[in-house]
């Protein structure tokens, strides 16, 4: 029973937590239309803070938690890749790009043929 209510008073104070997220974000828009007439600084700057608390608050939850979690190990496995060199980078965009043409080319002849065997077929187009 003293699990089930902890975990209750877990997802309230998430819940509260995600509420003041949202509640920052509103008061965010909300100041930046009524205070319209301000300097454009002012209301960047005012924006900018809120949006930090926002994000600050909502690393608090336990998704933005496992989201922190998340972008860190997505930082890690970013470091374990190997990447290819210039030389490689241009030749298989070259070997790409020839492909790509061969296979325009080859469908173009396709496209040619079909529309010759269907004016042969129909009559239409032969003078």
């Amino acid at each position: 029973m003293n699990q089930q209510s902890t975990a209750s008073l877990g997802g309230r104070v998430n819940s509260f937590k995600w509420a003041i997220v949202i509640f920052l974000i509103g008061l965010g828009i909300a100041g930046n239309y009524l205070y319209s007439d301000q300097s454009l600084l002012i209301r960047v700057l005012g924006l900018f803070f809120l949006g930090v608390m926002a994000v600050f608050t909502a690393l608090q939850t336990e998704n933005g938690k496992r989201f922190w979690q998340f972008a860190l190990d997505a930082r890690m496995e970013l470091r374990k890749v190997v990447w290819p060199s210039r030389k490689e980078t241009v030749q298989t965009t070259a070997m790409v790009l020839g492909v790509v043409a061969i296979v325009g080319l080859i469908l173009w002849g396709v496209d040619i043929l079909l529309l010759k065997i269907i004016a042969w077929l129909t009559g239409y187009g032969v003078s």
